[in-house]
């Protein structure tokens, strides 16, 4: 699918923003709109959008909240673009399911790249065998991962996460390497979204997430995907 195939969601409630965005995507992409929290639920449901862009200060729902209910239902990928500066609210975000968090002011090269990186995690079909330890089993030809018999949705950062892993199953791989194998070279210091996404994806495949059997950390190191 060509780039301008491709229908970006921008949520924003100041028009300068969205007017900004269209600008600077639109010559790539077919821009929607959404102004609140719930234009943007509607607008996801109806325009099924291949990328979500959305701000968290919106007028009526906040954006986490607005990301924690899509996720109830769709895996699309969502890039927070915010003034939110503290790491609080991107956990917060990061930990709704979002796939990355964008600081404003930001640059259009910045943002072109993370979208990118976004829709290449999304939209991979990679021919790839079926994995399985334990009751864990991934099957990376129909991108679907069970545990016991039970599908789970991940997000495409967890999935992508969760597959680096298992590539390397058995091996430590450091916090660097995962990021920079998931998120990308720009990515290395922010360790912070490698935790909330581990510990998400722990709370789906671990029968015991504060007793992981399948993804181990190691202090100081990184994490492994053990072999049971």
């Amino acid at each position: 699918m060509a780039e301008t195939d491709l229908r970006i969601l921008v949520v924003d409630d100041e028009r300068s923003i969205r007017r900004f965005l269209k600008a600077s995507l639109g010559s790539q992409f077919t821009i929607l709109e959404a102004t609140n929290g719930e234009e943007a639920l509607r607008a996801v449901a109806t325009e099924h959008p291949d990328i979500i862009i959305l701000d968290l200060g919106l007028p009526d729902i906040d954006g986490v909240e607005v990301t924690r209910r899509l996720r109830e239902w769709t895996q699309i990928p969502i890039i927070i673009v915010s003034v939110r500066e503290q790491e609080k609210d991107k956990i917060a975000a990061l930990d709704a399911g979002a796939d990355d968090y964008l600081t404003k002011p930001f640059g259009v090269g910045e943002l072109m790249a993370r979208l990118r990186v976004a829709l290449r995690r999304s939209a991979q079909t990679e021919d790839e065998p079926v994995f399985t330890t334990g009751e864990l089993v991934m099957d990376m030809n129909q991108r679907e991962v069970s545990v016991g018999g039970q599908t789970i949705a991940l997000t495409p950062t967890e999935y992508d996460l969760l597959r680096t892993l298992i590539k390397h199953a058995g091996k430590v791989l450091t916090h660097d390497q995962l990021l920079r194998s998931v998120w990308g070279t720009a990515y290395e210091s922010e360790t912070h979204m490698l935790q909330v996404n581990i510990s998400n994806l722990r709370r789906k495949i671990e029968h015991d997430p504060a007793r992981p059997s399948y993804i181990v950390t190691e202090p100081g190191v990184g994490y492994k995907l053990k072999m049971l």
